[in-house]
């Protein structure tokens, strides 16, 4: 007897390649004519034991393109009579209606009388991050969708009172922008020119006809929120929210107006956050391009230089000599008030007190000693100071109580202190103080320097530090509240390695910048109140900040400001400031303003606090902790107690997902589908540079040459969740995400398979209980129900602990390697023996086939909600369950594991089994045995006798065998048999003889001989060659990686060879 060297593991049958797919219903005579082996038989390739055969030419058969017409009336439950089941799942057919149909029914909804008196563990309630208004949906968002709802889902199936609320956020600077660059194109008006009324105006119609986008993509996505509690950040509810919580800060004392230094943006004229800052990295000289310039007329592009560090010399008062500072803003220099030294540098103590002459204006500036700035082994030890326009100097001039001179204009111009170059924009002005530095012998040099640069991610512009009049809110107290619910376990953090973030953010918290220089967004209930002719008064100056009244309503700010001026309300003079709020300060009330705080509503009763907070983990410090924060101090309750922070989802190649870079894809694009020239065109109507767009498109092409597939909602959905099993980034393939389509089909045609096992099988409303209490159940049966309770119990401890990946994984399992690849194929010999003697076997699988259909629908649902509601409802016995039955799939019960049908017996006699069958498949497939060809197996096991000779039929449905012996006598065994040791307790042979062409297959086997011997042969002459131990490293271990593989290669080959020699002289024999 021969032995094999090697065991190929070939992938389990699935149900797609049954020869039963594609078939309709059967009939009871259609299963008897199965059963007889007289139904039709899936075509085999032609081999060489099949008596010829050469090969075809056949042209295939272009199957007709489904075209799918939805004629549900909106809102209305789907007919799904009127839909015959497709052979091939179609995601536009399978989606449709059942969206309008979940909302149209109350199915999102939930009364606020249900979640009263619930304990925290019997209710569910979440708020959507707020999407900005201006876009629409990228799959960073869709991730966020897929969680959240996934979560909401469940817990709805598991009868909690849940809600999950939606809404959108004004996106104060976005917005804005946005409508005015469409106003500029479509009608060459600013918002100037409109006026700030008329301008609000536009950008309400814009948002109106625009606004739309976002929610109608996340009902393509599935997302069961209640849309009749959707919200706004600026509609009437949220503001009455935003002002009440302005009031309350203030009237608490954590509110106040000032003069700091922050970033400034000369293109939007506002003070920005630092969320809205990108940096980008600067080697040494570059040229940028400035939009707010002219252009710069030394450079053919009109770009202005960065990247480097220019010196000059400041004269020394009453002296010859000079101090040498440098700077990469030379711009600057206009607003410098003084140059520091350290006090302890020998080279400059001489001039300890002494002044300086500035080179334009002539102004006197001092020299200072400041140890804490000043490094005196960098440079030349001595450092100008503006501490109006950087943070370093501005915390100088605080040391040394300096003069602080802006010199610029909101717009990036030079004003009034940078003469004589007022007017000048800062960086032509940069070139033009260059040149005047060097006319006056005062200009050093200049070299490249590496550096950081600032930008406002929403103008692009280059930003600006800026000392300019704005409200604050003091975050030292609230910060230390958010920062102890943590310590104490209050509010988790899930994973737990952002709570670090959290501290050191909070931890070293500065006061917050709420008030922003645009016109759309929250105008700041506050009003500058004079007495009629006190006109003369600045509201700019910080002695008159007392003249601020903050109000709830202009009425109440008249009767204030006139106790507050001891006058009358007639001679009181109001204006409010033109200034809006930070977006973030209506964005971190969301929790309790979408729930109608201040007022005491009933939502607000029922559903605040909220259970969780989901969102990435870009904007933990951003969002997450203002809202901790300002729902600590406005409500008294932490707004959630749990906080989950997704992985940031970046392209494939690990980058940001960018516009400038091409590579957003919007979710409707996967669930759709579209061609590479519609994604051509997105680009191209964007604002990117057209070299840009061309590096984009060759990307796109790349990456989709015939576009993207249409994959549906479900297999996007499924496909993200995969990937929360990474760590911090995510870095997506959409190709990846479209594999999953593969597996929203593998789970049509299991059920449209299985569907024709159960066309005469009638289940009852408690078929489980019915089932396990019957004693008709066999191994197999109780073995896959096994299986199913195991799928149950993962998937909901994974969702418990956030483990969204590893929830997906388990229910994938399930599916595709439990029920389809084993237990259906199990079953087929049992559902088409119609025999009296069968009967109890029959309805047991067929009983068990259907709990594991209905129960493992249930139980990917909350992932892939719109194909299992599709399929759910086409099971046999829906609609004949009596008055409990549920309607939908959503309000069904969500499964849970009775560990009392778990059963490790049988799981474990299904585990010998299948190794068996996997021996069995080995060797089929090393001999190139045909599937339609049966094989006698014999079998040596040990200890597990017992157990294959009970489930013998399980072997030969699966191994595809004509018989199965075990431990029959060694004198019965054929010599001519083919032999798998799969471990010290058990052997499978099987029986060839007259199966196997030799003289063919010894040919094959030599063919690829001659191709390895070679290849053998040059690798190991370049190894032994001279000089070869210079090579890498890295390449000297692929080598012998490769030679260790030639070389057992070599061998396996010449085994076989002989193997198949002795076995030929056998069976002549």
């Amino acid at each position: 007897m021969a032995e094999l060297s090697s065991e190929p593991t070939p992938k389990a049958d699935n149900p797609e390649q049954a020869p039963q797919e594609g078939e309709k219903k059967l009939s009871k005579n259609a299963l008897k004519k199965l059963a007889k082996g007289k139904g039709k038989k899936k075509k085999e390739k032609p081999q060489w034991n099949t008596g010829g055969g050469g090969k075809k030419d056949k042209k295939k058969k272009v199957a007709p393109i489904y075209e799918f017409v939805n004629d549900t009336p909106k809102g209305e439950k789907k007919d799904l009579s009127k839909y015959p089941m497709q052979d091939a799942y179609h995601p536009k057919a399978v989606e449709a209606a059942w969206q309008d149909w979940w909302e149209a029914s109350g199915f999102y909804t939930c009364d606020p009388k249900e979640a009263e008196g619930k304990s925290d563990d019997e209710k569910f309630v979440m708020i959507i991050p707020p999407p900005n208004v201006t876009g629409s949906l990228h799959l960073g968002h869709a991730l966020t969708a897929a969680v959240e709802d996934t979560l909401t889902r469940w817990h709805r199936m598991q009868g909690h009172a849940t809600l999950y609320v939606p809404g959108t956020d004004h996106a104060g600077i976005a917005t804005q922008s946005v409508v005015e660059k469409m106003l500029m194109k479509d009608h060459n008006l600013s918002r100037h020119d409109l006026g700030r009324e008329k301008f609000v105006e536009k950008v309400w119609e814009w948002k109106q006809e625009y606004g739309d986008r976002i929610t109608n993509q996340l009902r393509s996505l599935g997302s069961s929120v209640d849309w009749s509690r959707e919200r706004f950040t600026m509609d009437d509810m949220c503001s009455k929210s935003v002002v009440e919580a302005f009031n309350q800060f203030h009237e608490k004392g954590f509110l106040y107006r000032d003069l700091r230094l922050g970033n400034w943006s000369c293109a939007l004229k506002s003070a920005i956050s630092d969320i809205e800052v990108d940096y980008i990295e600067l080697d040494g000289r570059t040229f940028l391009p400035v939009k707010t310039h002219k252009g710069n007329p030394n450079d053919k592009d009109g770009r202005y230089e960065f990247g480097t560090m220019t010196s000059f010399a400041y004269p020394i008062e009453n002296s010859d000599e000079v101090l040498v500072v440098a700077t990469t803003r030379l711009e600057t220099m206009l607003g410098d008030t003084a140059v520091a030294v350290h006090p302890e540098d020998p080279r400059y103590k001489h001039l300890h007190g002494k002044m300086l002459i500035h080179p334009i204006n002539g102004r006197r500036i001092p020299i200072i000693q400041d140890s804490v700035l000043v490094d005196m082994n960098l440079g030349t030890g001595a450092v100008k100071i503006t501490p109006a326009h950087d943070p370093n100097d501005y915390a100088c001039g605080k040391r040394h109580n300096l003069e602080f001179i802006t010199m610029l204009s909101p717009d990036g111009s030079i004003n009034h202190n940078g003469a004589p170059f007022k007017g000048m924009m800062r960086y032509d002005a940069r070139i033009a103080v260059e040149e005047a530095l060097d006319k006056k012998g005062l200009l050093i040099g200049k070299v490249p320097n590496k550096m950081r640069l600032g930008k406002c991610s929403r103008s692009g512009d280059i930003l600006e530090p800026m000392i300019t009049p704005q409200w604050y809110v003091s975050c030292d107290d609230m910060a230390k509240r958010a920062t102890d619910v943590v310590r104490n376990g209050t509010l988790k953090i899930v994973p737990e390695e952002h709570e670090k973030t959290w501290f050191q953010w909070l931890d070293n918290i500065r006061d917050w910048c709420v008030s922003r220089q645009l016109w759309w967004g929250h105008q700041i209930p506050a009003w500058f109140a004079i007495k009629k002719g006190e006109e003369d008064i600045d509201k700019n100056d910080m002695s008159n900040n007392s003249r601020w009244v903050v109000a709830r309503s202009e009425e109440v700010a008249l009767e204030n400001a006139a106790k507050l001026l001891g006058c009358s309300k007639d001679e009181v003079v109001l204006e409010r400031d033109e200034d809006v709020l930070d977006t973030w300060f209506s964005s971190g009330l969301f929790p309790f303003s979408v729930m109608g705080w201040p007022d005491k509503t009933a939502d607000l009763e029922a559903f605040y606090p909220t259970s969780l907070l989901e969102t990435g983990s870009d904007i933990l410090f951003f969002w997450v902790a203002r809202m901790v924060m300002m729902g600590l101090q406005l409500t008294d309750k932490l707004p959630f107690n749990t906080v989950y922070l997704h992985a940031m989802v970046r392209d494939k190649d690990g980058r940001k997902m960018s516009k400038s870079l091409g590579n957003v894809i919007d979710p409707l694009e996967v669930i759709n589908g579209c061609t590479v020239e519609s994604l051509h065109k997105k680009l191209e109507s964007g604002n990117l540079p057209k070299k840009e767009i061309e590096k984009a498109k060759k990307d796109q092409s790349a990456d989709f040459p015939d576009g993207i597939p249409e994959c549906g909602s479900d297999a996007l959905r499924f496909g993200l969740l995969a990937y929360t099993m990474q760590g911090k980034d995510v870095n997506l393939d959409i190709k990846r995400v479209v594999g999953y389509r593969n597996f929203c089909n593998k789970l049509w045609n299991a059920n449209r398979f299985a569907l024709q096992f159960l066309a005469d099988f009638t289940p009852t409303s408690a078929m489980l209980e019915d089932l396990t209490t019957s004693g008709k159940m066999s191994q197999r049966d109780k073995f896959i129900i096994s299986r199913l309770m195991t799928a149950c119990d993962l998937v909901n401890k994974n969702f418990t602990d956030y483990k969204f990946g590893d929830a997906q994984q388990a229910s994938y399992f399930f599916w595709i390697n439990d029920l389809c690849e084993v237990y259906l194929e199990l079953i087929k010999p049992v559902v088409y023996d119609l025999s009296e003697a069968n009967a109890d076997a029959r309805w047991a699988a067929q009983a068990t086939l259907w709990v594991c259909l209905e129960t493992g629908l249930r139980l990917v649902h909350p992932m892939m909600p719109f194909v299992t509601e599709e399929l759910w409802q086409r099971l046999p016995g829906r609609g004949t369950f009596g008055s409990n039955e549920r309607e939908s799939i959503m309000v069904s019960t969500y499964p849970k594991c009775n560990d009392a049908l778990k059963n490790q017996e049988a799981e474990d006699s299904m585990g010998v089994i299948m190794k068996i069958v996997k021996a069995c498949r080995s060797l089929r497939s090393s001999y190139n045995i045909l599937n339609k060809v049966s094989t006698h197996y014999y079998v040596k096991s040990l200890e597990a006798e017992d157990i294959i000779k009970t489930q013998s039929a399980d072997i030969m449905t699966l191994g595809r065998g004509s018989v199965v012996d075990v431990n029959v006598d060694e004198s019965t065994i054929p010599k001519s048999v083919g032999i798998v040791i799969i471990d010290d307790q058990t052997t499978v042979l099987m029986d060839i003889k007259g199966l196997v062409n030799y003289e063919a297959e010894i040919k094959k086997l030599e063919k690829d001989m001659k191709k390895t011997l070679p290849a053998l042969k040059t690798l190991e002459n370049t190894m032994n060659a001279d000089g070869y131990d210079q090579a890498s490293e890295k390449l000297r271990e692929q080598n012998s990686d490769k030679f260790s593989s030639y070389t057992k290669k070599v061998v396996d080959i010449q085994g076989a060879i002989d193997n198949f020699k002795n076995l030929a002289l056998m069976e002549q024999n």
